[in-house]
C-alpha cells in the first residue's frame, strides 16, 4: 500500500524515443566505435530499431566473445559522443511537468546504462523522481511495481509488455520504431502520436 497511498499518481516513462530522440547521439557513438574497432557498423540501421538492450544490437556486428568488452567500451565513449546531439522529444518536458503539477511522481525505466541515462536527463533539464536503468521489456515491471507506477509510457512493444507485466496501464507513443498497429497488437491500452498529447490525456485519465 505504501507507495500507492503516499503517491496517488506515479507514471513511468521509457527514455530512448519516448522522452528523447537518441538517434543522432547513438549514431555518433556507433560511428566512433566502428572507427576505433575497425569493424563496419551500419549506424543508420542501428538507430532505426532502438529499444532492446545494447548487447542485442552489438551481436549483429561483433563476435560473441567480444560482446562484453565492446559493450563496456561503448558505454565508456557514449558520454563524449551521444549526450550533446540528443534532443528532448516534443512534449517530454511538458509531460513531466504536468505530472508534477498534479502532485504526481515520475520514474524513468530504461534498458540504457543508468549513468548514461542520467547524463541525458541532466543535460536536457528533465527531472524525474527516480531513474532505473538496465531493464528491458518484462524486466521493467520490477521497477514499475517497486515504485507503484500505475501508468507506463513507452514507444516499443517491449515497453507494452513491461507495463502489462506490472499490471500498469500501457500508454504507447508512435515516436519510436513501432507503429500504432504493432503497439495495439502488443496490448497497449492507449496510443498517442507523441507526448504533446499526454497532458490532455492525463487530465482525462485522472477525471475518470
Amino acid at each position: 500500500m505504501g507507495a500507492m497511498a503516499s503517491h496517488p499518481l506515479t507514471v513511468g516513462f521509457d527514455l530512448d524515443m519516448t522522452l528523447i530522440d537518441s538517434r543522432p547521439g547513438i549514431k555518433a557513438a556507433y560511428q566512433a566505435l566502428s572507427a576505433e574497432t575497425g569493424r563496419p557498423i551500419d549506424a543508420d540501421l542501428v538507430v532505426s530499431r532502438l529499444g532492446p538492450p545494447l548487447e542485442d544490437e552489438l551481436a549483429n556486428w561483433f563476435p560473441a566473445d567480444a560482446l562484453a568488452a565492446t559493450a563496456d567500451r561503448y558505454r565508456e565513449i557514449y558520454p563524449t559522443h551521444a549526450i550533446t546531439p540528443t534532443p528532448a522529444l516534443p512534449g517530454a518536458r511538458e509531460s513531466i511537468a504536468a505530472i508534477r503539477e498534479r502532485g504526481g511522481r515520475t520514474i524513468v525505466v530504461t534498458a540504457k546504462y543508468e549513468p548514461n541515462a542520467r547524463l541525458h536527463l541532466a543535460h536536457l533539464g528533465i527531472e524525474a523522481d527516480e531513474i532505473v536503468g538496465g531493464l528491458w521489456a518484462e524486466g521493467k515491471a520490477r521497477a514499475l511495481r517497486e515504485h507503484g507506477a500505475q501508468v507506463y509510457v513507452g514507444d516499443h512493444t517491449g515497453d507494452v509488455r513491461g507495463a502489462r507485466t506490472a499490471q500498469a496501464l500501457s500508454v504507447a507513443v508512435t515516436t519510436g520504431p513501432c507503429d500504432a498497429d504493432e503497439l495495439r497488437e502488443a496490448g497497449a491500452d492507449v496510443i498517442l502520436r507523441n507526448l504533446t498529447e499526454f497532458p490532455a490525456w492525463l487530465d482525462g485519465y485522472r477525471a475518470a
